[in-house]
């Protein structure tokens, strides 16, 4: 399996400080997944534009299974990282930001203030999860079960979709 992990940050891409969420993302991801998967890494501003851009790269040229992003999901200015993966998916799936939000509230009573999201983009799975490390290890876990079955609807879709050899009619 390949995943695209983009972490998103204006300080990180500049070197200000060392990008600790996405090698978080792998380290949480490898232990939940129990397969097999290499990841695509990307560090980016929070640019929509080039995030649109890595999503979009991720996603039909590397032909990653799963992109899951990190940061950019708050309410601050610079924080677009929702908006840049409503702009390149085909369908939303927001249950994803949903349930982060809610299995994070007790916890973290401003976990509401994400504005995170997932969708679909051909057939790659899109996920965006908080930018703090500490968050991913509690957000990413409850969502295995949802990541397998969603990858395996889009990849049944796919085998559907190539019809049967030689491309004549069933």
């Amino acid at each position: 399996m390949k995943v695209g992990r983009v972490t998103l940050s204006d300080r990180a891409s500049a070197g200000r400080y060392e990008d600790l969420s996405g090698p978080e993302i792998e380290r949480v991801f490898r232990h939940c997944w129990g397969g097999e998967c290499r990841f695509i890494a990307r560090l980016l501003p929070d640019d929509e534009a080039a995030i649109a851009t890595a999503l979009c790269a991720l996603c039909d040229e590397d032909a990653c299974d799963l992109v899951i992003t990190t940061g950019g999901t708050g309410p601050s200015r610079r924080d677009v990282t929702p908006e840049a993966t409503r702009a390149v998916i085909s369908k939303e799936l927001p249950g994803f930001g949903e349930a982060m939000r809610m299995g994070s509230f007790a916890r973290v009573p401003t976990a509401i203030l994400s504005r995170a999201t997932a969708g679909v983009r051909g057939t790659t799975l899109l996920l965006n999860l908080p930018g703090n490390p500490k968050a991913i290890g509690e957000c990413l876990p409850p969502l295995i079960p949802a990541i397998r079955e969603a990858l395996r609807h889009l990849r049944d879709d796919a085998a559907s979709s190539a019809g049967p050899p030689g491309g004549g009619a069933p």
